[in-house]
């Protein structure tokens, strides 16, 4: 992931409960594969809240699950990594990651 100054997707932001100050980024995904039917959202869902990530999941009429996680960078990437996996009820082909502009909206997660 590119780091820049200016237009970067990685905030800066103060961790209440450390009081250290760590960086957050926000990621865009989408999932191709078996991915709808089998649990996925909730799957993913799972993993965010242990992650302590907000965003949401959503199944798309494509056939693909569309995702958006923001929180720690580094568990940020946990995260992709483990959704990348899926539950074994499903099949993945292929994830999309896009970078984009953290929100800093801390309301939840949320399974659409």
């Amino acid at each position: 992931m590119p780091f820049c100054f200016l237009s970067s997707p990685l905030h800066f932001r103060s961790n209440p409960r450390t009081l250290a100050t760590v960086m957050t980024a926000r990621a865009h995904v989408l999932i191709n594969g078996i991915v709808q039917g089998v649990g996925f959202r909730y799957f993913v869902y799972n993993h965010a809240i242990n992650l302590d990530l907000t965003g949401f999941v959503k199944n798309l009429p494509s056939g693909q699950v569309e995702l958006e996680a923001e929180g720690d960078t580094s568990l940020v990437g946990e995260f992709i990594k483990q959704i990348s996996i899926g539950p074994r009820s499903s099949h993945i082909t292929d994830v999309k990651v896009d970078w984009i502009k953290c929100t800093n909206i801390n309301s939840g997660f949320q399974v659409w």
